[in-house]
């Protein structure tokens, strides 16, 4: 059994001398909590009981899903402002409780919109949700005729001494790419370069007006037929079109693995030979297809608004009550979508029901303690999250709070408590000296801090904590661990697999309730050390998300 407890930086003198500083106030915190340690168990049932109430409240068919925008999201949205009150929180929003978001909602038009390839005179119609997905876009353009041309990963890391796009003519063309990035571009810079909006942003420096994605089958979370059966669902861009991150995107699509020898035909290349490549970490070929994309979009489009709920716990020192500790988690889902064996409500209990559930603990667990800390704490429950994190950007941009004042941000997304808390996988542990107090936090509550196990799935840019890091605000987020090889680590595999983004996660699926007490109880700790401490948490030296700060 090995488990990762720090990477290579571990290693340097400055990182050393602080990890043993970390190590005596780890024993320091030990000893003194240790006469509260069986009473925390004790109240761990208790608190998952608690929570598993809001889970249950939240997840229920009756909140139809909680889509941003929809009645579901807006009773939601009021439940958690209640519940704020009633723990002695101050209203923080713009509107009481709300910070209102304004969206537009854009849905396609199947049918009066098409794709076909074409090879000189010879033109292969393809069929929507079977071959390829078309996304609509804000600026999607009502027909395409392009050239496509296939980028590898469509990455362009300069630090890295990588680039897909280089010696690539993609003026006005469509880019089309593998999943995934090459492991010569170390975390956390190739799950930065990952992400959509940075993909996009290099594509459309090269001159393209287009992407157009290949799932690697290799490491594929979701299949193909759930992402297609869900493909009706409208999609969210915020109204403020300064915030942004696809302008400029004409077209934007999904290939099928399944189909995607059909705009390799003529190339030279096929999707088996440039996924065998990837497996080995061989360099992808870069080459132009041998067919042009043809398409009519035709994209309906509605103003949408729905709420972030913000609440504020004041701190007690006259000057760090001034700063602000945000403690985070989306409240959104999917809503209603493609039926799954009779079932067409995502409830998303796991995902993320659970997140915001744990929030409304932590602020009881503010409530009934008798100390506050001396930092204000910001509980915030985020809309637009299943859109690409639009309401935490949002909120990054326009804070309710000074922007300068915000210390930190500890986000909860489908933590996953389908087990007993021996092990918290913690993204962001080493980039930032909130590391340090996680550590400290689960020494004390006898859990084992470890790394992100999973690193591949670039968890840490996957949800609201990165809007925030993108605006240089140090942040963490949380998912249960497990020992390699365990029973646990099947569970949460299975779970992933079977249930992520799926009707059937929903309140019928087990939970471990004492668990999930022990993990609200743990990150109450966390939040109640960072609020408390006289220093603000900052970048390490060598952190890569650094650089946001700086900026």
């Amino acid at each position: 059994m090995s488990q990762k407890i720090g990477g290579e930086r571990m290693k340097t003198g400055r990182k050393m001398q602080r990890k043993l500083r970390g190590i005596i106030l780890v024993g320091v915190c030990a000893f003194l909590c240790g006469v509260a340690g069986a009473q925390v168990e004790q109240n761990a049932k208790a608190e998952g009981s608690r929570w598993w109430k809001d889970v249950s409240f939240l997840a229920s068919d009756d909140l139809q899903g909680r889509m941003t925008g929809s009645g579901g999201y807006q009773a939601a949205a009021g439940y958690v402002a209640g519940k704020f009150k009633d723990e002695g929180l101050k209203p923080a929003g713009t509107v009481g409780f709300f910070q209102p978001v304004k969206f537009k909602s854009l849905e396609l038009d199947e049918a009066y919109s098409s794709v076909e390839l074409v090879e000189g005179t010879k033109t292969t119609p393809l069929t929507l949700g079977k071959e390829i997905i078309l996304s609509p876009a804000g600026d999607a353009a009502p027909e395409v005729n392009a050239q496509a041309v296939f980028v590898g990963y469509g990455i362009s890391a300069p630090e890295a001494n990588y680039d897909d796009f280089a010696g690539v003519d993609l003026h006005g063309k469509i880019a089309v790419y593998l999943a995934g990035g090459p492991d010569s571009i170390k975390d956390p810079l190739r799950a930065h370069e990952e992400s959509s909006s940075e993909r996009w942003k290099a594509m459309k420096a090269a001159g393209a007006i287009g992407m157009a994605v290949i799932f690697n089958t290799a490491n594929q979370e979701i299949p193909w037929e759930r992402i297609a059966g869900n493909r009706h669902k409208a999609s969210l861009e915020l109204a403020d079109a300064s915030l942004r991150r696809d302008q400029g995107k004409q077209i934007s699509m999904a290939i099928n693995p399944q189909y995607a020898d059909e705009f390799l035909a003529g190339s030279g290349h096929t999707l088996a030979e440039i996924i065998a490549d990837a497996k080995v970490q061989k360099p992808l070929p870069k080459f132009p297809l041998a067919i042009n994309i043809h398409a009519k979009i035709k994209v309906t489009e509605t103003d949408v608004e729905a709420p972030n709920v913000v609440g504020e716990l004041q701190g007690s020192d006259p000057e760090l009550k001034k700063q602000f500790v945000i403690v985070s988690a989306h409240l959104d889902h999917l809503g209603i979508g493609a039926p799954v064996n009779g079932d067409d409500i995502y409830n998303g209990a796991m995902d993320n029901a659970a997140g915001v559930a744990a929030l409304i603990q932590i602020a009881h667990d503010f409530r009934k303690s008798e100390n506050k800390p001396k930092r204000s704490v910001i509980f915030l429950a985020l809309c637009g999250e299943e859109e690409g994190e639009l309401g935490s950007w949002y909120f990054a941009n326009h804070p309710t709070v000074p922007f300068k004042a915000i210390a930190a941000d500890i986000n909860m997304d489908m933590f996953l408590p389908l087990f007993p808390l021996q092990y918290l996988q913690v993204q962001g542990l080493d980039e930032s000296t909130l590391g340090d107090d996680i550590r400290a936090a689960g020494m004390a509550d006898g859990v084992n801090v470890i790394e992100d196990e999973q690193p591949e799935a670039n968890r840490f840019i996957r949800s609201d904590q990165y809007s925030f890091v993108q605006k240089g605000i140090p942040a963490l987020a949380f998912k249960f661990g497990y020992a390699k090889g365990s029973p646990q680590e099947k569970v949460f595999n299975d779970w992933v697999h079977t249930h992520y983004h799926e009707p059937s996660d929903d309140t019928s699926q087990h939970a471990d309730q004492e668990a999930a007490g022990k993990f609200c109880h743990l990150i109450y700790m966390l939040t109640d050390r960072v609020a408390d401490d006289a220093a603000r948490p900052t970048w390490e030296p060598t952190s890569f998300f650094r650089r946001f700060a700086q900026q």
